[in-house]
C-alpha cells in the first residue's frame, strides 16, 4: 500500500519546483505546502537531495517499465524525453542547480534502457557480436544522452524537438547500416 504521507512530499516538493528554482525550496516550504511537520519530511527522506533522487529514480523506472519495447528511433526519442517534457520547469531547476549529476545519472540510464529495447526489438538479440552490440548501444546511448543535455542547456525551447525529431528523420537508415557494418567486420 502506497505511503500517502511520502507521496505527499513528492508531489509538494514537484509542485514548488514547478514555481521556483531549487535553491528556493526549502524543507520547511515543503513541509508546509503539504500540511505536515518536519519530523514526518525527515522520517520519509534524509534530505532535499534524497527526496529527489528518489522522485528521479521513480520516473525513471516508470519510464522504462512503460516502455519494453521500442520500435523506432522517434518512439526511443519520445520515451527518453518524456519525463523532462511533462515537467520541464522542475527538470530545468533541477538541471541548473548544485544537484544536476543526481538527474544525470538516472537519465543516462533511462538512454541505455530504451537504446537497448529499441535496438534489441529492430534487429534481435544475437544479430551482431556482443562486442559490436555493446559499442552500439554506448554510442547511441551517449548520442540521445547528449541530445537531451544540448536542449537543457539551452533551456528546452519548443522549438528544438522538431528539430530533434527531424534529425532523427535524417539519420533514418544509419542503424541499418551499422549493422551491416558490423556483420560485414565479423567476416
Amino acid at each position: 500500500m502506497p505511503n500517502f504521507t511520502k507521496m505527499a512530499i513528492k508531489a509538494s516538493f514537484l509542485k514548488l519546483l514547478n514555481q521556483q528554482p531549487l535553491s528556493k525550496i526549502s524543507v520547511r516550504s515543503i513541509v508546509e505546502d503539504c500540511g505536515i511537520n518536519r519530523n514526518s519530511f525527515y522520517y520519509h527522506f534524509r534530505d532535499i537531495p534524497s527526496l529527489i533522487e528518489e522522485i528521479v529514480s521513480d520516473s525513471a523506472n516508470d519510464i522504462i517499465g512503460k516502455y519494453p519495447n521500442i520500435a523506432s528511433a522517434e518512439e526511443c526519442f519520445n520515451a527518453a524525453f518524456s519525463f523532462a517534457l511533462e515537467n520541464k520547469k522542475a527538470v530545468l531547476h533541477i538541471y541548473n542547480s548544485v544537484n544536476r549529476d543526481i538527474f544525470e545519472t538516472y537519465f543516462m540510464n533511462i538512454c541505455e534502457h530504451v537504446v537497448t529495447r529499441y535496438l534489441d526489438t529492430v534487429f534481435g538479440v544475437g544479430t551482431v557480436s556482443d562486442f559490436d552490440r555493446r559499442i552500439l548501444i554506448r554510442f547511441t546511448k551517449c548520442e540521445l544522452f547528449g541530445l537531451c543535455v544540448d536542449w537543457m542547456s539551452c533551456g528546452m525551447p519548443d522549438g528544438s524537438i522538431e528539430e530533434i525529431k527531424h534529425m532523427l528523420y535524417l539519420c533514418r537508415g544509419l542503424s541499418d547500416e551499422i549493422i551491416r557494418r558490423c556483420r560485414e567486420s565479423e567476416k
